[in-house]
């Protein structure tokens, strides 16, 4: 997966980014400490839709 330049960095501390979570109508790039639980558990690669929620692993 490549992950665009712009989405590598967490939006809240600037670290690495896990992944993208949209909860709702928010997107957010997070990193392990300000990802959901659920975004922490999912595999390298792996996509989850859950409610309004959808969640997207690096």
């Amino acid at each position: 997966m490549t992950i665009p330049e712009n989405e590598s960095r967490c939006e809240f501390c600037g670290k690495d980014a896990i992944g993208i979570q949209i909860l709702g109508c928010c997107k957010q790039v997070v990193c392990e400490e300000h990802a959901e639980k659920i975004l922490k558990e999912m595999k390298p690669g792996e996509r989850k839709e859950w409610g309004a929620c959808y969640y997207v692993r690096y």
